[in-house]
């Protein structure tokens, strides 16, 4: 099942640091099936308030997300960005092929006190 890493970065000053990282992130990710679906676009909030940047990298699984995020390629270089930009990075694996969210909200009915 697809998996992703997702990264809300705070804004920050332009470094010799993010530009290493920015051109070696993708040989770090090729080994793994990862590729970029967001990167460095523009977002619009729609409720509540987002400052910063979305990154989001798409992977087969998540087993090669963590294998990417563990791997010493991308522990080399992850300090290039962390020393430089704030943020927040989760990995989260996507739903299966028909997913449907009605039958969560009748698993969530079904505990819900009745009245």
């Amino acid at each position: 099942m697809t998996a992703y890493a997702i990264a809300h970065l705070r804004e920050a000053a332009p470094h010799a640091d993010l530009v290493a990282y920015m051109e070696r992130i993708t040989g770090t990710m090729a080994p793994y099936g990862g590729r970029f679906l967001v990167h460095g676009a523009q977002h619009e909030v729609k409720e509540g308030h987002w400052p910063g940047h979305v990154v989001v990298i798409g992977f087969p699984s998540l087993a090669e997300a963590r294998a990417w995020w563990d791997s010493p390629a991308y522990q080399e270089i992850a300090p290039l960005r962390s020393r430089h930009i704030e943020g927040d990075i989760v990995l989260v694996p996507g739903v299966a092929e028909g997913y449907d969210p009605s039958a969560t909200a009748r698993a969530m009915r079904e505990v819900l006190p009745t009245s």
